[in-house]
């Protein structure tokens, strides 16, 4: 069976996206999304129109390979480098709100799990979708791959 682990991230992260912004209702930008920037770190907004549906389907990757994980541990790994002039730039943490809201709106679709004192963790049902996703894309790449032929 072919799992996350076996599919290249970032098509794995851009079919989900997509399936997210078509099917699932629960999983919708707020009015605020135009406007807020993803961390201190970061000069200005995303400038994809639809990153709330790519940061969400992330996500959900980042629960499958992490198991349970909270929202801190997701800052950190979110944040990024904030140059501060003449001095040596500092690690900054990713804002918090989107991937509470972002995790919040996954719960209420039933893909994610609230695990007391440790995070969440991804549910039957989202590691179905993410497995049933993976196995496509695997058969979409062995499709368009050419044959090697050895002489």
């Amino acid at each position: 069976m072919t799992t996350v682990y076996d599919v290249p991230a970032d098509v794995l992260i851009s079919k989900l996206s997509s399936y997210f912004k078509e099917n699932v209702k629960e999983v919708t930008p707020p009015e605020w999304v135009e406007y807020v920037k993803t961390g201190s770190h970061v000069e200005r907004v995303p400038q994809i129109n639809d990153w709330w549906y790519v940061r969400s389907a992330s996500l959900l990757r980042k629960l499958y390979l992490n198991g349970p994980i909270g929202v801190q541990r997701l800052r950190k790994e979110y944040g990024g480098r904030k140059r501060i002039g003449n001095f040596p730039a500092h690690h900054r943490l990713a804002g918090g709100s989107i991937i509470r809201n972002s995790l919040k709106q996954m719960e209420k679709a039933g893909l994610v799990e609230k695990v007391e004192k440790n995070g969440r963790i991804i549910s039957k049902k989202g590691r179905s979708l993410l497995d049933a996703m993976s196995t496509q894309i695997k058969k979409d790449l062995d499709r368009d791959k050419p044959e090697l032929k050895i002489y």
